[in-house]
């Protein structure tokens, strides 16, 4: 049986690599190198060690500055091999950011037709 993990980034819906988004960034370069699955989720209150207060979503804010989660899901080797291809990136953000990897039990992995 094969080890599978998930790893996760942590970082805010405004953060950019090379003037572009991080999280769009992540996801094409992500699916480029054939990750099985990545999700971004947006959340809705938030901070991190380089927030200097509480993020919240209010609908009436044009521009909102909110914390995302990239998660992504594969065999352990591949999600070391791509986070290792995206480390200097990482080390590189002005605000920082915050990674995890975790071994997972992965218990279907089933490809449609």
């Amino acid at each position: 049986m094969e080890n599978y993990s998930v790893l996760k980034l942590y970082a805010s819906t405004t953060d950019k690599i090379n003037n572009e988004l991080f999280y769009e960034q992540i996801v094409y370069l992500a699916k480029e190198k054939k990750i099985s699955g990545v999700t971004v989720y947006r959340g809705v209150m938030g901070y991190g060690q380089s927030s200097k207060h509480v993020n919240t979503s209010r609908f009436w804010e044009l521009v909102e500055k909110l914390p995302v989660v990239i998660e992504m899901v594969d065999k352990t080797e591949k999600i070391e091999e791509f986070y290792n291809s995206i480390e200097p990136e990482l080390l590189s953000m002005p605000k920082g950011c915050m990674v995890y990897l975790e071994s997972i039990n992965m218990k279907l992995l089933k490809k449609g037709n």
